[in-house]
């Protein structure tokens, strides 16, 4: 489940630490309503924790393996305020053009695959849009194109199905948005 929305959202909150606000909380607490799983997992940013922590009803310990992608010095900065040419470069090969001072696409999608690695049972991850999108990539060889073709709005739940083997695949089984 991608977390509620956030108080700085429009703009590139990868490592910033802002709060999910009380609307956003809500929702995904509703999303959670009747869902069945073994154990609850989160990003330790408070916008996913708290969500998480609404669901499951208990204090949540995040793991820093589910943040979003660091945004470096693009980091809580709105889209209008970065350069457009780094940010198209960006858009169409992050690994080729990550943002100054942050994080590789690749290295996040090794990131998540090595958290997803340790999910054992039915397990609901509160996460962030770009940690759902590596595990897309990680577990059905999505490129960045493909996964970003995916609309995942807050409080978004995409369910997967694992197999566990030599490479881990999943299957898709719903998105809800």
């Amino acid at each position: 489940m991608r977390h509620g929305e956030p108080e700085a959202a429009g703009r590139m909150l990868g490592h910033t630490d802002s709060p999910a606000t009380p609307a956003g909380i809500a929702a995904c607490r509703a999303r959670g309503q009747g869902l069945a799983w073994d154990r609850i997992a989160s990003s330790d940013l408070r916008r996913a924790r708290a969500c998480a922590e609404a669901i499951a009803g208990h204090v949540v310990s995040g793991d820093p393996r589910w943040r979003e992608l660091d945004f470096g010095q693009w980091d809580g900065l709105a889209a209008a305020e970065i350069d457009a040419g780094a940010l198209t470069a960006f858009w169409a090969d992050p690994d080729a053009g990550p943002p100054p001072g942050g994080e590789r696409w690749s290295a996040l999608v090794a990131r998540v695959g090595e958290v997803l690695a340790s999910i054992d049972g039915t397990t609901l991850v509160v996460t962030h849009a770009g940690a759902i999108r590596a595990a897309l990539a990680h577990l059905c060889g999505f490129d960045h194109r493909q996964v970003w073709s995916v609309h995942l709005p807050y409080a978004a739940l995409l369910s997967l199905r694992l197999w566990r083997g030599q490479e881990p695949t999943a299957q898709i089984v719903a998105l809800h948005t």
